[in-house]
């Protein structure tokens, strides 16, 4: 994957290169790459620790089918704990109205309406297709199918969502189908004022001549929303939507089990792991009570 080879690139060349890139294989040692990996453990989280490991180790195991070197000494160590990354935080209420207020002024608006009230990734909703959103749902039917998400993609190799779990429809708060109503909208001037330019993939959330956002883009639009909605939110980040929905639900009295479906993941394992700081001891589906929260129009 293009991403995984980028990043790979970036890790030999900041840190393996400049502290082992002159020793010669024959004369590296495991104790060498123990006290490298030990400094690095001062500096580097965890995950990036295993990154650089298997950089060095694949590597070196490379070398080893071309005869350079006999043995591969990385084998015999083992990675350091590292430096705890920043924890994830969640939106209160009156911060995530903020934010929420903040964004409708801006071209990420949907975005985040769809990631604080649905709890979507953010890998997730930079795939979503129009063709997978139902705005109106079947409201003729005993008992009524109400507007639907399909969160089926992701930005992920091959397209798919992260876990087998993780595909999942959806009903959506009335605030997000306003949003998206709005968004359409938008996306349709856009394509009018690109005029040939305009790509036509089918994405919702897409950059001004249709092309697909990227983590980046994101990002800096979401530091946009977060200066617009005043002192109260701080640094924020576009993931910390989707611990916010866990937060609120919980708050609300949504049991374990049904964020657990919300969220995708295939058991509460996972939701009690990593977003254990947003649950509450007293763990009504999702979308009525995100309309509940929030309603359907600017609070």
């Amino acid at each position: 994957m293009a991403r995984t080879r980028t990043k790979c690139v970036i890790l030999c060349r900041t840190h393996i290169i400049p502290a082992l890139g002159a020793r010669k294989l024959r004369e590296l040692h495991a104790q060498d790459v123990d006290r490298w990996l030990a400094d690095k453990a001062t500096t580097l989280s965890t995950r990036t620790l295993s990154d650089l490991y298997g950089c060095l180790n694949r590597s070196i195991n490379r070398a080893m089918a071309r005869d350079k070197v006999k043995r591969n000494v990385v084998a015999l160590c083992t990675v350091p704990r590292g430096q705890e990354g920043r924890p994830s935080k969640s939106l209160t209420l009156s911060q995530a109205r903020a934010i929420l207020n903040a964004a409708e002024s801006t071209r990420l608006h949907a975005y985040v309406v769809l990631s604080l009230l649905t709890g979507a990734r953010t890998e997730e909703l930079r795939a979503l297709r129009w063709d997978h959103i139902d705005l109106i749902g079947r409201p003729h039917l005993d008992p009524p199918l109400p507007p639907s998400v399909q969160v089926w993609r992701s930005v992920r190799a091959g397209g798919d969502t992260k876990t087998r779990k993780s595909r999942r429809t959806l009903a959506l708060p009335q605030r997000c189908v306003s949003a998206l109503q709005l968004h359409r909208q938008q996306q349709g001037q856009d394509q009018a004022d690109a005029g040939k330019d305009w790509q036509p993939l089918g994405l919702v959330f897409t950059t001004s001549l249709g092309t697909a956002l990227d983590a980046a883009n994101v990002r800096r639009a979401f530091r946009r929303v977060v200066t617009l909605a005043g002192p109260g939110p701080a640094s924020w980040t576009p993931r910390e939507l989707r611990h916010s929905f866990v937060s609120l639900l919980s708050d609300s009295g949504v049991s374990l089990e049904e964020i657990a479906d919300l969220c995708g993941h295939a058991g509460t394992t996972v939701t009690e792991k990593v977003y254990r700081h947003q649950l509450r001891p007293v763990l009504l589906g999702g979308a009525r009570v995100m309309d509940d929260i929030f309603g359907p129009t600017r609070s």
